[in-house]
This record gives structure tokens, sequence and C-alpha cells, in this order.
């Protein structure tokens, strides 16, 4: 029984790992019959090793061989049989090597890493985030999920591509969300506004079922679904919608200012928008004061967030809580 435990679990190995074992098993046993056969020639087990490995993968340096008809008989007897074993070890290996690239480029591959981000749906905003991510921090990690493409269009060492749907288990569980910190659903393109709002909640609640503690910040187009993403767990709740309506609305009123808004987003990119916590350095001073204190370290105070309030540009005199966040422009 308990050979046949050992031989069940041999043939549960890859391919390339049993050929491997069997090679190499080889190699030892001609090179042990030959130390045997000619030990004059191969003085020790290791000389006939080497003469097994450089035979087998027909190098044959020629530095020793066989000289007695016993011994070419077994270099004969090698030649049949190891050749044809290491030959299909390493036929094994490049087709594993094949297969693996192309389940890696195809989007088939398992992501194994821990502490990444997931983005879920392919469309140029998130062509620009991960472009603007992987400039401001090299060490970023993140997991590609879209159902649309066949293969990643872009070529970032750090990002991961898997294809499938979102709100699937197998296709999460490829992506590794149980070991991911967080998750950036992105409204799908190719839908109205409405069913791409139903699918970016039905994404959260499937991924929060898998990481409950899994940071999400979920993109959703319609009013009427803000609240139901929150419900569903959403820790940020972008409204894509009312961000460029702002902007447009302000451009009416003020022609040029979406040029302005622009030009200022271009120059974040060496620079980031922060929500910190009130350190006790800050609490129970004015607005100005805070202000003043983080111009020093090279931040700009724009306004604070309490509670589910923002304040943009308060009063000078507004004095900064426990508990409070900061809104700040740093470098």
């Amino acid at each position: 029984m308990k050979n046949w435990d050992i031989l069940i679990s041999y043939l549960r190995l890859p391919v390339f790992i049993r050929l491997l074992l069997v090679g190499s098993a080889l190699l030892i046993l001609f090179g042990l019959l030959i130390h045997l056969v000619e030990p004059s020639t191969f003085h020790n087990v290791f000389d006939g090793i080497w003469w097994a490995i450089v035979t087998a993968a027909t190098i044959g340096y020629g530095d020793i061989v066989p000289k007695t008809t016993a011994g070419k008989l077994v270099a004969i007897l090698l030649i049949l049989l190891g050749t044809g074993v290491i030959t299909t070890y390493f036929a094994s290996v490049s087709a594993a090597a094949v297969a693996k690239e192309t389940a890696l480029s195809n989007g088939q591959m398992r992501y194994g890493k821990k502490g990444h981000v997931i983005i879920v749906g392919w469309n140029e905003r998130v062509r620009e985030v991960l472009a603007q991510l992987t400039k401001s921090q090299p060490s970023f990690r993140c997991v590609l999920i879209d159902s649309t493409l066949n293969a990643l269009p872009i070529s970032y060492k750090n990002v991961h591509f898997i294809k499938g749907n979102a709100s699937y288990d197998d296709v999460l569980q490829k992506a590794n969300v149980t070991e991911a910190q967080m998750v950036l659903i992105t409204a799908d393109q190719h839908k109205n506004e409405v069913e791409a709002d139903k699918d970016s909640i039905l994404t959260l609640l499937a991924m929060k079922s898998l990481n409950p503690s899994i940071y999400a910040i979920v993109e959703i187009l319609t009013g009427q679904h803000v609240n139901n993403a929150r419900r569903a767990g959403a820790d940020e709740v972008i409204q894509t919608n009312l961000l460029s309506s702002f902007t447009m609305a302000n451009s009416l009123q003020s022609p040029g200012i979406s040029r302005a808004i622009e030009a200022l987003l271009r120059q974040l990119h060496d620079r980031k928008l922060q929500l910190i916590h009130a350190e006790e350095w800050c609490i129970g001073k004015t607005f100005s004061e805070s202000s003043q204190l983080l111009l020093k370290k090279r931040m700009i105070l724009i306004g604070v967030v309490r509670g589910e309030e923002g304040y943009m540009n308060p009063s000078p005199h507004f004095i900064i809580e426990r508990g409070d966040h900061l809104f700040v422009l740093s470098p």
C-alpha cells in the first residue's frame, strides 16, 4: 500500500518533474555502471555521471570515453535510453514555458502575490490611471480584470491581466482577491448607465463576500445608485457624471475654465491630493493657522472633511477638531 501511494504521488507530479526524476536516475545509474565496468578509465562515480550527462545531452566533450567493448555497449545503451529521455525533458520544459506565456498573455494565469490592487474594466480612464500610478509608484502592483480584452494592451511589468467577468468567483480567485488590498471598479462603457451601475454593484458584492476588508472604490454614473453602492460596501463612490457636469457648468459660466482645470491636472502628475488625519499639533487651531504650518511642509491645505461633510476653503477662523481629515495638496 505504501508503494502504491508513492506511485500515485509520483504520477500526480507535472510531466517535466517526472521526466527530470527519471532522467536523473538514469544518469546516476549509468554513471555508476560505467564506473563498475571501466574503473581504470572512470576513476569514481562522479566521472561516470559526468560522462553520462555530456553523452545523453549529445554534447560529447570526449575528455573521458569508454575503451572496452563492455564500456562501449553501456554507452550505446545510454544513447538509446538517456538521449530520448533528456530530449523529451527539454521539449516538455519548453512546452510548459510556452503554455505559461500563452496563459499569461491570454489572461488565464492566476495571480499569486499579496497586497495588490485590482482594477475592473478596461477603458481610457484606466489607461491613464495605470500610467500615472506606475510612474509615481514603481512598486505599484495591479491585477486588471476585463472580459472584452483578448490580451493586455499595455506593457507594464507590474500589471497582471485576468480575462473574465469580475462578478464570478473563479475569476476573482484567479485575481487572488482574498489577498488584495484595494479594488477600483470602473463603469462598463459598453452598457447604458443604469445597467453599468448594476454590474458595478454586483461586482462589488462578489468581491466583498470573498474579502470583506478590501477597500473598494466604485465608479457610479447615476445618482440613484450611489446609495446602493454604499449599502453594498463601497468605501468610496466616484460619481463620474457629477464631476464632468461640474466642469461643463463652470465652463458655461466662465468660458475657458476647462482648459485651466486641465492645466492644473497636468501639474498634479508630480503632486498628489491627499486626505490626512488631523494630528495633535493642528487640533484646536484655525484653518488659517493650520495652513501656515502645513506650508512649511510644502503642503497646501484645501479643505476639511468632518464626518460626511466637506468644507472647501472654509473661513480662516474655522477650528480644526479631533477626528477631522485635512484635504491637502502634497509634493
